[in-house]
């Protein structure tokens, strides 16, 4: 493995995990729409700037970017308090006109350099070993290494200084209020460095990359755990994991790296969704199951317990009539004998069923509620 590919499998997790971390509070806050809009609504502070400075490399372009996010954010937020239209409303309203302001410039002004919509929306990490960075003189590596390392740093420092604060403004924003810890700046704070780091993965991975990394991971983390730092850790692992998988996937189909990395957030979330062990799909199907056979065991319970008194109302308690009396398929009606058995609440007399102590007790149980 040359250093190239050391290096472009190194920028893509740094960038997964830099993405995911914050993605964990926008899962958090619903606002997971925010990440697509500011992802494309930077676009138009990238563009000004750039008409401002021309130079792409400029760390100007990042302060405008964090503008435009910011800028969006508060938008959103206007026209949200005017209880005139919901938050994805007016996320829908604000972010395609701000994207198409951009694009719009980029047609018309800046057609013939690097800043066009294929590289913006979905960017190529191939190329990006080759953007280095230059220090007296002399190239200390690739400048997306460094960008990302920075960031990274800096959305893990604002969250370990800010955790208790942040927290309890994601999950009780008026609580956080009366305590004193002003949610709507920490709002705006954490728009910011979702700006910013939108920004920065935008010329190395593209748009559509970082808004999967945003939500696909902490999305994933979500189904898996109710801890919040355990959400973290877990969020980056899957980015994490996502860019290395990605990676190797698109080098074996010669395709690209964004691309696949992409559909590897998907395919581990929906691995999540299926198999995760208390909010996955088959997990709910078992627990629905499990009790609909529980509940099944209480009304055969009260059914014997209502026919265990003479002999022709004991005829009533026969395994072969439970399918005409409670009108149970016959399978189910089996299952339900076999586990009840299992569970030592009847016993099967020469297809008589009859209930134990526990049985009984079960059965009790059950009138009363």
């Amino acid at each position: 493995m040359d250093i190239e590919t050391i290096q472009i499998i190194l920028i893509a997790c740094l960038t997964a995990a830099t993405c995911a971390v914050l993605g964990v509070f926008l899962v958090l806050r619903r606002m997971a729409l925010m990440s697509d809009a500011i992802s494309h609504s930077i676009l138009l502070g990238i563009v000004l700037v750039f008409f401002l400075v021309e130079d792409l490399s400029s760390p100007w372009l990042i302060v405008g970017a964090g503008a435009t996010g910011l800028l969006m954010a508060v938008l959103v937020e206007a026209l949200n308090k005017t209880h005139l239209v919901k938050e994805d409303a007016s996320i829908g309203l604000v972010f395609p006109a701000l994207f198409s302001i951009g694009v719009i410039l980029i047609n018309l002004y800046a057609g013939n350099i690097h800043l066009d919509i294929d590289a913006v929306l979905v960017g190529d990490l191939v190329f990006a070993p080759f953007n280095t960075l230059t220090v007296s003189g002399r190239d200390v590596g690739p400048k997306a290494l460094y960008v990302m390392s920075c960031l990274l740093l800096l959305n893990v420092l604002f969250i370990i200084v800010f955790f208790k604060e942040f927290k309890l403004s994601t999950f009780d924003a008026g609580l956080a209020s009366t305590f004193g810890f002003a949610p709507g700046l920490l709002h705006y704070v954490f728009m910011g460095l979702v700006s910013i780091t939108a920004v920065g993965a935008f010329d190395t991975v593209g748009s559509i990359l970082v808004v999967a990394l945003m939500i696909a991971p902490p999305a994933s983390a979500f189904l898996l755990t109710s801890r919040l730092v355990t959400m973290l850790w877990l969020s980056a692992g899957f980015g994490i994991l996502s860019a290395v998988t990605g990676f190797f996937i698109a080098h074996a189909l010669d395709s690209s790296i964004s691309g696949c990395i992409a559909v590897m957030t998907g395919v581990y979330f929906l691995l999540t969704f299926l198999l995760a062990p208390h909010r996955g799909v088959l997990a709910i199907i078992k627990r629905r199951l499990t009790q609909r056979l529980e509940f099944a065991q209480g009304v055969l319970a009260v059914h014997l317990a209502h026919h265990r008194g003479r002999e022709e109302e004991r005829q009533e308690c026969r395994a072969d009539h439970l399918t005409d009396h409670i009108r149970w398929e016959p399978g189910f009606a089996q299952k339900v004998i076999d586990l009840s058995q299992k569970d030592q609440l009847i016993i099967n007399q020469k297809g008589i069923l009859k209930l134990t102590q526990k049985g009984l007790e079960l059965a009790d149980t059950v009138m009363e509620n």
